[in-house]
């Protein structure tokens, strides 16, 4: 197979110029649709990480890059966007390996943030989110470990879904945690949300669409848990256009009962351990051959992860075991809503733009983000983020998480709750 050179070419894509932070490939189109179908005419930045047949995936790493081989076959789910219609615009930047949630790649910079301009994209599907944010494609294809899908569409403001746990095919995706790694999209409005994911999600869904379509989210969900424990761990202004956004009348009443956030601190160790271990496992070997080829923060997360035992990530996972049967059970057929991210985005000057990358700001927001978002993960439950705005003007975003396999049921939610 002959491969293709690994470059950008703005003028093809009739954009003035090429943004390396944001494109590694950007072409007009870089694949064609395979096929016609319900994604016709929509392009798609793909995360660095899918397969895409005649390229290297580089996973956001450029010794990754020098050394890795075009692949034969284009993975699973952007196959079957291709197959439904869509193209493929080109290949988007990535954190490294998907280890992070900031966007700051210390290699190729941090990708623009168009909706609040000098502060950071969020990561790691950051080159996807910021090519949608910017127009320059409908759909950001990309992956949620830990978050890498909620914290950019809530820094940028786009709609987000992270799927249930093995609904979306991961078959030609570079892992990070196979335990927690899942497919996600993000778009600039609900319907085009919905669209991806009527052709990428079975319709496991029991209840009657049309009934729903009627009568609204109480047709479908049980109903509605608002934590404040879980809103408390957020900046005010987050947790006050939350508060603002469950008094929808599409949504179901909501309740304030209790949830267990005493043991989320636990829950979160218990995660990163796991995570670290199988990042360790993935790519430990390459690294320790790669001595330096990892931007500062990123390094540090993976020498974390190289400690980690398999006596203790097995003592973590019977942590997550008991964690996952409490949160599927206080979801149950309901909604859980809690923020997508536990600030608005950090400021560019807060995370400096040298080789050493975030330092203790980054540290400070993943901690803090983290508690959030390694619920759905622990739990493998799908979670769909909506974008809303502070009262300071900033976007932000509200996450609702669905029970196992209601992925659709969450994106016609989204649909309902979207301006029209």
């Amino acid at each position: 197979m002959t491969s293709v050179p690994d470059v950008a070419d703005s003028s093809a894509a009739g954009l003035s110029a090429t943004d390396p932070t944001v494109w590694r490939v950007l072409r007009a189109p870089l694949l064609p649709p395979t096929g016609t179908g319900p994604l016709d005419g929509l392009s798609v930045a793909v995360k660095d990480l899918f397969a895409l047949e005649g390229f290297t995936v580089g996973a956001g790493n450029p010794a990754r890059l020098a050394g890795a081989v075009p692949e034969t076959t284009t993975a699973a789910a952007p196959a079957a966007l291709l197959a439904a219609g869509a193209s493929v615009a080109g290949i988007a930047r990535t954190d490294e390996f998907a280890y992070s949630l900031a966007g700051t790649n210390a290699h190729y910079g941090t990708p623009p943030n168009p909706r609040a301009p000098g502060r950071i994209s969020g990561g790691s599907s950051s080159g996807s989110a910021s090519a949608v944010s910017l127009g320059q494609a409908d759909v950001g294809l990309g992956t949620d470990t830990g978050g890498s899908i909620r914290v950019p569409a809530a820094y940028q403001g786009l709609y987000g879904i992270r799927t249930s746990h093995g609904a979306v095919s991961v078959e030609g995706l570079l892992p990070l945690a196979p335990s927690f790694d899942t497919v996600g999209w993000l778009t600039r409005d609900a319907a085009t949300l919905a669209a991806v994911g009527e052709v990428l999600l079975p319709d496991a869904a029991t209840h009657d669409a049309a009934a729903a379509s009627t009568h609204g989210a109480a047709a479908v969900f049980t109903g509605m848990s608002v934590p404040p424990e879980l809103l408390a761990l957020a900046e005010p202004g987050i947790g006050e256009a939350i508060r603002e956004f469950v008094s929808a009348p599409e949504l179901p009443p909501a309740d304030t009962v209790p949830f267990p956030a005493a043991e989320l601190a636990g829950w979160l160790a218990a995660f990163q351990t796991v995570q670290g271990f199988e990042a360790w496992q993935q790519h430990g070997a390459w690294i320790e051959t790669h001595p330096g080829s990892l931007g500062a923060d990123v390094a540090g997360r993976f020498a974390t992860a190289s400690r980690i035992t398999a006596e203790q990530a097995e003592a973590a996972r019977d942590v997550l075991r008991s964690a996952r049967q409490r949160i599927r059970a206080f979801v149950g057929g309901g909604l859980l809503v809690l923020p997508s991210a536990s600030s608005v985005a950090p400021l560019l000057t807060e995370v400096g733009q040298s080789s050493a990358l975030g330092g203790s700001t980054i540290d400070a927001v993943r901690r803090g983000t983290m508690q959030l978002t390694c619920i759905a993960g622990i739990a493998g439950l799908p979670v769909l983020s909506l974008p809303l705005v502070t009262p300071g003007g900033l976007p932000c975003g509200v996450s609702i998480v669905g029970p196992v396999h209601r992925d659709l049921d969450l994106l016609r939610l989204a649909c309902r709750l979207s301006p029209r």
